[in-house]
């Protein structure tokens, strides 16, 4: 596991530098957590491996707290004993103190669980916690959380945690982490004023954007971007990620399904490169079925390895009520391991090289990322006869909310008149990288903000 390692340390050590951490969106929500008193739970933060939980964990203790004691139950199995009696919070405190020679003093010391899911115990634990021990902080951390309480034989202390997930860096993140925090407030001002960016800061804004579907939001990804100033070498560390996936479809699960698994992921770029992306067994070999494969596309999902986008036969509220579980599209958690998967190099982009079909699969990709980061469940919609299709259908604010994503300028969208026409939504949006316009109901958003839906 060596390039796990070299992916570690080269997040860990680029993103210590002075002026070189990136900063992230959830560091306000943990000091929101932070600053709860009597309704305060111990925090999980979720999230695909790699995607920089440990870092934030640590770097929130390292501001806003004295002191922090860091657990990683997978490295610390003579720690992961100490769960195996009971379970009182003043027990196990005491025997953390013990073992790491600190004191562990409530508003003072940040308790981090590292890579919970490896101790079934010490998830059971926060419920405890909660109960019993509210005053202390406790952020645990898993990589595979939702892998292993989707297991049998893990009890998940549901309503006595609160739990947050991590997801790669935004597009609005990249910027700020190349000190272009300037440009992020541009975008939210222009975004909700509707007025056109001035053209030579939109064509910018459009560089960034194409820079950022090869770099992605994976934390070592952008350090290595950050320390190169080059994307030149930012491939090498995207496939090391990527093996550090498919090294986990192996460790969690047994042989056989293991196999399937991996089937099933290697077969995205294959799914995302039909003009209709909507998934298909058979792309991952002959005779697939459901029936061999759900499980495996269920684990892909659970793991936060990829997006799940369903199918809604009727644009009405709630959504969920009118989810179609056999039609569905799955994007890669991030558009730069989607590019590094696929192969595409830089001067693809730049030369014009790449097919359109492929162009619009990561700009789907992107938004699908941004959609998802912001909250929102992922669904598209079709129609029968005649045949229309939108990108993503999502609830905001108690609305219907419609997205067509075109990844050119060219901006034709019959499936949105169809759809206005059918359910008269309150508003549209077409994401394309044409400059930022309103007409009527639709909304027309240049990619580069689609963070800002």
């Amino acid at each position: 596991m060596i390039f796990l390692e070299f992916v570690k340390d080269l997040y860990y050590t680029v993103g210590r530098k002075e002026g070189a951490a990136l900063e992230r969106n959830m560091m306000t929500e943990l000091v929101k957590w932070r600053n709860l008193r009597a309704d305060r739970m111990p925090l999980v933060l979720y999230g695909v491996r790699q995607v920089g939980k440990t870092w934030l964990l640590q770097e929130f203790g390292d501001r806003y707290f004295k002191n922090s004691l860091y657990v990683n139950f997978e490295r610390m199995t003579a720690v992961a004993a100490f769960f195996e009696g009971e379970l009182q919070p003043d027990r196990l405190l005491r025997l953390l103190e013990e073992y790491f020679g600190q004191k562990i003093i409530a508003d003072e010391t940040l308790l981090i669980f590292d890579e919970i899911q490896a101790c079934e115990r010490a998830l059971t634990s926060l419920k405890y916690f909660c109960e019993e021990a509210p005053e202390y902080h406790i952020a645990a951390a898993g990589s595979l959380l939702g892998v292993a309480v989707n297991r049998e034989r893990y009890s998940f202390p549901v309503g006595k945690v609160m739990l947050k997930t991590l997801y790669p860096l935004g597009f609005d993140e990249f910027l700020c982490a190349l000190g272009q925090t300037h440009l992020t407030a541009l975008i939210r001002e222009h975004f909700a004023s509707m007025e056109e960016m001035p053209l030579p800061v939109h064509q910018e804004l459009l560089q960034w954007y194409q820079r950022y579907l090869l770099v992605g939001g994976m934390p070592a990804a952008v350090n290595q971007y950050l320390a190169r100033e080059s994307l030149i070498n930012v491939p090498e560390v995207q496939s090391m990620i990527l093996n550090s996936y498919t090294a986990d479809m192996a460790k969690y699960s047994d042989a056989g399904e293991s196999t399937k698994i991996r089937n099933a992921f290697y077969s995205m770029p294959a799914q995302l490169a039909k003009e209709n992306r909507k998934f298909q067994y058979k792309l991952i070999r002959k005779g697939a079925t459901a029936g061999l494969f759900g499980d495996s596309i269920a684990w892909l999902v659970f793991s936060g390895v990829v997006l799940e986008c369903c199918r809604v036969g009727q644009a009405e509220l709630p959504l969920t009520a009118f989810r179609d579980v056999s039609a569905f599209k799955l994007y890669l958690s991030d558009v730069g391991l989607l590019a590094a998967f696929t192969g595409i190099m830089p001067e693809n982009i730049v030369r014009g090289e790449l097919s359109d079909t492929y162009r619009g699969a990561l700009a789907e990709n992107y938004v699908a990322q941004a959609l998802k980061t912001n909250g929102y469940q992922l669904f598209y919609w079709t129609s029968d006869s005649p045949s229309y299709e939108v990108d993503f259908v999502i609830q905001k604010e108690g609305h219907i909310l419609p997205i067509k994503v075109k990844s050119g300028e060219n901006t034709q969208a019959k499936s949105l008149n169809y759809f206005q026409k059918r359910y008269a939504p309150q508003r549209l949006i077409r994401l394309s990288e044409k400059n930022f316009g309103s007409e009527g109901g639709l909304r027309a958003v240049p990619l580069y903000a689609a963070f800002c839906i």
